[in-house]
């Protein structure tokens, strides 16, 4: 966890050792494009299967976003990331399995500083999310793992630091209330508690 929280400051670090003058201002009627790199880090205590601790690892993967401002000071945002795959494991038995997780989250905004020229530009949103399992495996013979798609609750924050008048370095985490149930077979064996935090960085272009 500590390496992903210092992933974002360390890009926007670098971009600020780089670039000390420009600035620019967020107002209504911006379109911006969002593309990154992060790291998904599920919570500690996954739930279990049939009794058995349950631990579902972290991941890394692409990131992606697209928004629009309607007011200088309010946007929404839809962004996601490539499919990621979690391995499965289970205490005393090692990796039984895989889930291929991708997310899709749509935000509403808020930017403090928007409508005023900054070289920093922070955000706050929060939306929904709807999360698409596929890929399910599970190495016992015979048994087959599902996990049904969900809606849930998500939470965000980031800043863009501004390079040129459109391009800025980008920093970001989210949250997602993540808790689907698990079944094999057609019966529910358990809950999969992942609450992903997902830490990142990346590119922001204005147009």
């Amino acid at each position: 966890m500590l390496k992903a929280k210092f992933f974002s400051l360390a890009l926007v670090t670098a971009g600020s050792l780089l670039v000390t003058q420009t600035a620019l201002a967020y107002g209504a009627g911006d379109f911006f494009a969002r593309g990154g790199f992060a790291r998904a880090e599920v919570k500690s205590n996954n739930g279990s299967i049939e009794g058995q601790e349950l631990d579902i690892s972290n991941k890394n993967g692409f990131t992606y976003g697209l928004g629009y401002l309607f007011h200088d000071n309010l946007g929404i945002e839809f962004n996601g990331s490539e499919t990621l795959e979690h391995r499965i494991a289970l205490k005393g038995a090692g990796n039984v399995g895989k889930i291929d997780r991708m997310p899709f989250n749509l935000m509403l905004n808020y930017y403090p500083l928007g409508g005023m020229n900054s070289q920093w530009q922070p955000y706050v949103g929060a939306g929904i999310n709807y999360t698409r399992f596929s890929g399910e495996n599970i190495s016992t013979p015979g048994d087959r793992l599902n996990i049904d798609n969900s809606w849930n609750g998500a939470a965000q924050a980031g800043v863009d630091l501004a390079i040129t008048d459109n391009l800025m370095l980008n920093g970001f985490a989210n949250y997602v209330r993540l808790r689907p149930d698990l079944e094999i077979n057609g019966s529910k064996v358990g809950e999969a508690k992942i609450d992903p935090v997902t830490i990142g960085g990346g590119l922001t272009l204005r147009f």
